[in-house]
């Protein structure tokens, strides 16, 4: 016990050192702050963010392990930021959806979030200036790209600010056994999405389509004999227990998303830049636009059609390409794109970041 409790005093006197240090960095932000409000630039800056999570990483020697360290930094810039400003990020709700997990991943606890009932919702808090910024779903690695968000940015001049990975993992959540579920709620991808674990372990059960995976969660948490399909924080804010976990079909389901907002981000030397255009209706018209990024080296990660909805058989193409908007060879690349396209807009560059 003797050395336990000398083993103890030595955390004791640790915590108090990691306590000043941090308030120490806590004032250093707020002339930060200061000095940001007086140029007029924004709180969140996920290039600089990028580059401290970098850093951190890379001093790291253990043995904490190296995601617990970003997650213990992530949070703390989280409180960084609500020093600099309250921030209110919009996403898409209700609580507990996987993009309140990525506005989680991205901002950490300590800002304000605003659920909101649709993707074009997010968008119009963000350009009313109700909240700061705003995260929406863009792509499934299984379902693909999310129609509804790619139509916004044809009309909105919101710019993407930042990208968000997040690996969706579903869980079967009860309040009953496994063997004692009768109907089964989830939204009609999701169940796509654990089509083989279900006809597996619950054959006979009745799947019942519902809006949301959190919507599902609060409808199971009040009948009997329900079950749904949705996350662990679901299962957390609604008091379920986790039957079964990681259901999915693949193991490689991965979700993208966007954060929006007014601001540009500068360069951080790993970027990524998103654009969209629509081409003059003749032969070869669509390889005629991809020449100039070949010709400068600008590698293309993904391109996406939508039709325009203003008339028809009208498309916009939606681009991601390697490099930001403000490198020479991007700018050469996108200058004679413009000169051949009908019209052109860069919706953002950002960092990579994962």
């Amino acid at each position: 016990m003797k050395a336990l409790n000398s083993l103890r005093k030595k955390i004791d006197e640790t915590d108090r050192k990691i306590v000043d240090l941090l308030n120490t960095r806590a004032r250093i932000i707020l002339e930060i702050g200061a000095t940001k409000r007086k140029a007029g630039k924004g709180a969140y800056c996920p290039d600089r963010e990028r580059d401290v999570l970098r850093k951190i990483a890379a001093l790291n020697r253990g043995p904490l392990d190296k995601d617990a360290l970003l997650s213990v930094y992530r949070e703390i810039m989280s409180g960084s930021l609500a020093l600099e400003k309250p921030l209110q990020i919009a996403y898409l709700g209700p609580e507990a959806t996987f993009t309140h997990q990525a506005a989680l991943k991205r901002f950490g606890t300590q800002v304000s979030f605003v659920p909101c009932n649709g993707i074009s919702d997010v968008f119009l808090e963000v350009e009313r200036g109700n909240c700061d910024y705003g995260v929406v779903p863009i792509e499934n690695s299984i379902e693909g790209a999310v129609n509804h968000t790619l139509d916004m940015f044809m009309d909105s001049d919101l710019r993407i600010c930042s990208q968000v990975m997040l690996p969706i993992s579903h869980s079967l959540l009860s309040r009953c056994a496994l063997k004692d579920i009768r109907r089964v709620y989830s939204k009609f991808e999701v169940f796509g999405q654990c089509r083989k674990w279900l006809q597996e372990n619950l054959p006979q059960t009745e799947l019942i389509e519902s809006s949301s995976t959190t919507k599902a969660a609060k409808i199971a948490a009040g009948e009997k004999g329900a079950g749904s399909i949705g996350s662990a924080l679901a299962a957390k804010i609604y008091g379920l227990t986790i039957v079964a976990g990681s259901i999915e079909d693949s193991p490689h389901n991965i979700t993208r998303f966007f954060v929006i907002g007014k601001a540009e981000v500068p360069p951080t030397g790993h970027d990524r830049t998103s654009l969209m255009f629509s081409i003059k209706d003749k032969v070869g018209a669509l390889h005629e636009m991809l020449v100039p990024f070949k010709k400068y080296g600008v590698n293309l990660n993904k391109i996406e059609s939508r039709p325009s909805k203003r008339k028809a058989w009208d498309y916009y193409f939606f681009v991601d390409l390697e490099g930001h908007v403000g490198t020479t060879k991007v700018k050469k690349a996108l200058g004679e794109l413009e000169n051949k396209c009908k019209f052109l807009k860069v919706l953002g560059s950002y960092p990579v970041g994962e």
